[in-house]
């Protein structure tokens, strides 16, 4: 029986990138060992058959904590800010379990060993938003000459989210944790008090990002041990890729130009990527010259 789990959820909208990313870890040989499993949160029947054949199991996922309609307006993919965190649940067979978003896809298997590796000895494997390539991590509101006020994503959300102010200034400045690729083993104590925080969160503030402050104070506030992965591992900053034409990859833009492991087209900005597979980017290529490539999966 395969030990480790690979599982992403998508609805009907976001199937075609959810395909994508099965392709994109069935492209490696190591993939055979890993199963692939999928939430099902709106697909329609021809999709669901068709990845059916790809997959090992696919599940509806539930509200696994309840959450006001007026709150969900109809928007059953934002499950998957709930679902994630009772992974065992819905596939309770495996030891080590990598989530990784649907938006997502796997440009080189190192990645998925260092997250496998990472979440070793009950440790939560995951990476941050900061990085050397990413530009601005903080945000200053300034005030008066030298004065300015610090605004920060785990502080807003954490203050939204219903948490106290001592909670929310402990995680303020700390790296936020991008809960859209994580690996946990099936007995980790982070599910028991990510799903206490995760409660807490949706019942004070929006569905959408509850999973990630939650799992922040987790971290930050409640002390569990983490093994904090390279921004390579989980690479959201499209603009900053670069592409490496001998190796015929992309690339982060800084030396060591370290191969990317898997590639997020996540946030609004990138919502035109995300629709429309045949865009393609004006990408910098480590000899300092342009190609257009599209940073969608292509096998």
């Amino acid at each position: 029986m395969k030990e480790n789990v690979i599982i992403s959820l998508a609805d009907s909208n976001y199937y075609e990138l959810l395909d994508e990313l099965v392709d994109s870890i069935k492209s490696f040989k190591e993939s055979e060992n890993t199963a692939i499993c999928i939430l099902d949160a709106g697909l329609n029947h021809d999709q669901k058959e068709k990845l059916s054949k790809k997959v090992d199991e696919i599940k509806f996922a539930n509200w696994d904590i309840e959450v006001p309609e007026s709150k969900i307006k109809g928007k059953e993919w934002l499950k998957s800010q709930v679902s994630r965190a009772f992974l065992p649940k819905y596939f309770p067979r495996y030891k080590k379990y990598l989530w990784i978003d649907a938006d997502a896809w796997v440009n080189s298997w190192d990645a998925i060993e260092l997250y496998f590796k990472g979440c070793e000895n009950k440790k939560l494997s995951i990476a941050t938003s900061a990085d050397r390539s990413y530009g601005r991590v903080l945000r200053a509101e300034w005030i008066y000459k030298s004065f300015a006020s610090i605004k920060s994503q785990n502080y807003k959300h954490a203050k939204s989210s219903g948490f106290s102010e001592k909670i929310a200034r402990e995680v303020a400045l700390k790296p936020h944790l991008n809960i859209g690729v994580f690996a946990l083993e099936f007995n980790a104590p982070h599910w028991d008090i990510w799903k206490k925080n995760l409660k807490h969160a949706l019942s004070k503030g929006t569905i959408w990002g509850s999973e990630q402050i939650a799992m922040n104070i987790t971290i930050y506030y409640d002390n569990l041990p983490v093994e904090i992965l390279p921004a390579y591992c989980n690479w959201t900053h499209i603009d900053g890729l670069k592409y490496d034409v001998k190796r015929d990859t992309f690339v982060e833009p800084y030396l060591p130009n370290h191969k990317i492991g898997i590639i997020h087209i996540a946030g609004k900005h990138n919502d035109y990527i995300r629709t429309n597979k045949n865009i393609s980017l004006k990408i910098k290529t480590l000899d300092d010259n342009f190609i257009s490539k599209s940073v969608r999966f292509n096998s």
